[in-house]
């Protein structure tokens, strides 16, 4: 669709109060089938591409902040005539959804799955060497040869084949220039740092296998967030809603029953 000047493309189904979802760094709108399926019995999922992945268009600063991201999600849910009732973001999204969350106190529930922290509290330094080698992978390897050689990093070593053919296929559809940018927000932005703005209900769940961002780095995510609980997704690795779908869905749906008592 075309809205603020803008194109976003973006996966919906089902019908009520609006699940939105945010994919991480390398993957899109098509990772979230079994959400879109199984969470959509009472609910309208949303599952956007993020600017410069999918059909939707990139931001315009070179090396842009989750800020940005937040005000691209915010236009398209206006053009959707949507309010979200669970905002759900997933590694990079999570930034997303927490630059989100801490100008909208209004949201009523937050989900954050295997979140990335990002490194915009350090020095540059450190910013560069977390960031540089994602942006060189991608133009020394492409889209497809990132899929063949990273793609099972995202999962346990349990996983179906269902599974890694459906993370490997999202992540060979990447736009290069997109997922650069999205590499940049990584390093400019501060998932705990926007934390303390938000005072509605979290949950911050993490897959026990996940080695990308691993409890020991998602438990503190929890701890920055005034009103909020962790959960351990077992057997799991950090695609963790692709791995094993019902499980997730389940604590979603287990978390927002809580929410209303």
């Amino acid at each position: 669709m075309e809205a603020h000047g803008r194109r976003f493309s973006y996966r919906e189904s089902g019908h009520g109060p609006a699940i939105v979802l945010l994919h991480g760094i390398g993957s899109g709108s098509g990772s979230w089938l079994s959400q879109l399926d199984g969470l959509s019995g009472e609910h309208r999922i949303i599952a956007w591409d993020a600017p410069g992945y999918g059909a939707t268009t990139p931001v315009e600063s070179p090396s842009p902040k989750a800020t940005e991201y937040a005000a691209a999600l915010e236009n398209l849910l206006a053009a959707l005539n949507a309010e979200p009732a669970v905002l759900i973001g997933h590694s990079f999204g999570a930034l997303t959804a927490g630059s989100y969350a801490s100008t909208h106190g209004d949201l009523p529930m937050l989900i954050l799955a295997d979140p990335a922290n990002g490194y915009g509290a350090v020095d540059e330094e450190t910013r560069a060497s977390k960031r540089d080698p994602r942006i060189n992978a991608m133009r020394e390897l492409g889209p497809h040869g990132l899929a063949t050689k990273r793609s099972s990093a995202l999962l346990s070593d349990n996983a179906i084949d269902e599974a890694r053919d459906l993370v490997r296929w999202n992540m060979s559809k990447l736009n290069p220039g997109g997922y650069v940018q999205a590499a940049h927000v990584l390093a400019n932005s501060h998932l705990t740092g926007d934390a303390p703005a938000y005072h509605g209900p979290v949950l911050v769940m993490c897959g026990s296998e996940d080695t990308v961002t691993p409890e020991a780095v998602c438990r503190p995510v929890a701890a920055a967030y005034p009103n909020a609980k962790y959960q351990t997704l077992p057997g799991v690795g950090h695609a963790s809603y692709v791995e094993n779908g019902p499980q997730f869905n389940a604590a979603v749906l287990n978390f927002i029953a809580e929410q209303h008592g």
